[in-house]
């Protein structure tokens, strides 16, 4: 069995203050092997992309112990966090989160500048010659298509070579054409590098694609299905 790469104990989290406050996360309990590809899926407000926040370590918990790629997010500082996240997690958005005045090498190249990577450029441009954008190296972000700027955003994702990959609603912003190549792109990527896949959809046929499914529903993890309730369905 491969290692455990995130593992979740008794997570539990709440947003806002006094009245306004929601308890988002519920006694979380998730463990995420290495090479796995999980799609989160669930109602809207269940809590799924704020669980993908925890596993980013982009958001921090009330109770329990988050711990990825073998590391206790849990007591560590802002700082510390942020320089684990850069060498073992690429993060996908659904709004691409792209720099607009600075051209795809550009934009793919920040987070390896930011780790002090000797040859950022020159990685930065493989890794956008290997999403289909070798001639879209110099456009802007404004001068590319939704489903460019996606690939442009799964290049800055895997250029630091992460063994995880988070992606929350990577297809919501583009056609169903064009998000089964942005889907067909993470799986495959995801495949060719041994990365473990995490991503959270609204699509059933993205789910669908998932070796492995996790049903949230008001912040908590619903029991995922034996083999016989699955064959029933």
């Amino acid at each position: 069995m491969t290692k455990a790469v995130i593992e979740l104990e008794n997570v539990s989290l709440t947003l806002g203050e006094g009245a306004s406050s929601v308890h988002v996360l519920k006694g979380i309990d998730l463990t995420v092997r290495q090479g796995e590809i999980a799609g989160i899926v669930g109602p809207s407000g269940s809590g799924k992309s704020t669980l993908l926040m925890v596993l980013a370590g982009l958001e921090g918990v009330d109770a329990g112990r988050v711990t990825i790629a073998g590391m206790t997010l849990n007591g560590r500082s802002e700082d510390e966090i942020a320089a684990f996240r850069g060498r073992n997690i690429g993060i996908v958005f659904q709004s691409f989160h792209l720099i607009p005045n600075m051209t795809a090498l550009e934009n793919v190249a920040v987070p390896l500048e930011l780790a002090g990577h000797p040859e950022p450029f020159r990685v930065a441009e493989q890794e956008l010659v290997a999403v289909g954008l070798g001639e879209r190296l110099t456009h802007y972000p404004g001068a590319l298509s939704g489903g460019e700027q996606q690939r442009v955003a799964i290049a800055r994702a895997l250029a630091p070579a992460p063994p995880i990959l988070i992606a929350d609603e990577p297809t919501g912003n583009l056609d169903q054409a064009t998000g089964k190549q942005i889907a067909d792109l993470l799986f495959s990527k995801a495949a060719e590098r041994g990365m473990t896949l995490v991503l959270v959809t609204h699509d059933p046929s993205l789910a669908a694609r998932c070796s492995r499914r996790i049903a949230m529903r008001s912040g908590r993890i619903e029991a995922e299905p034996t083999l016989v309730e699955t064959a029933i369905a």
